[in-house]
């Protein structure tokens, strides 16, 4: 369903810091999963490959909305796309990691590690990063590394 009722295939990665471009949001969760399997096998190879790989790849997919409203709309000027995009004032007001953690939620099983991995992914980038403050799964910190890495340092080129 994500992928015919969504707009997980082609929405950007944000509106202006990495990847703002069609299939940004898919071409950035790639690249988390692919860096959280490299952190995993150097750092903690006890946690699940496909953990990894579900973190990897959910961790942001509050970004593309809800299905029938997508989250980041083309920019406009003129009634011509700009090429930039703009977050759609109709949907429902909710935290990026919540949606993700509802959207994920339906459709895979999480367990305790991999919830709060999706809930907390921004660490102490967001005010609800200090709610797992030193109580962090390895998993946790992984995909926030892995976040950071990926978004920080290999989509910068």
């Amino acid at each position: 369903m994500l992928h015919t009722q969504t707009t997980w295939l082609t929405s950007p990665a944000s509106t202006k810091y990495h990847l703002n471009k069609e299939g940004g949001l898919l071409e950035h969760s790639i690249g988390v999963a692919e860096t959280l399997q490299q952190l995993r096998a150097a750092l903690a190879p006890e946690i699940s490959e496909e953990s990894c790989v579900i973190v990897g790849l959910f961790h942001d997919i509050g970004k593309i909305g809800m299905p029938g409203k997508p989250y980041y709309l083309p920019e406009l000027k003129d009634g011509m796309p700009t090429g930039a995009y703009t977050i759609n004032r109709d949907i429902v007001a909710m935290g990026l990691s919540l949606r993700s953690l509802y959207l994920v939620s339906q459709y895979i099983p999480l367990s305790d590690a991999e919830a709060q991995a999706i809930a907390y992914h921004d660490g102490m980038y967001v005010p609800e990063g200090r709610s797992v403050a030193h109580k962090e799964e390895p998993l946790l910190l992984l995909l926030h590394w892995g976040d950071m890495w990926t978004a920080s340092v290999r989509e910068r080129k």
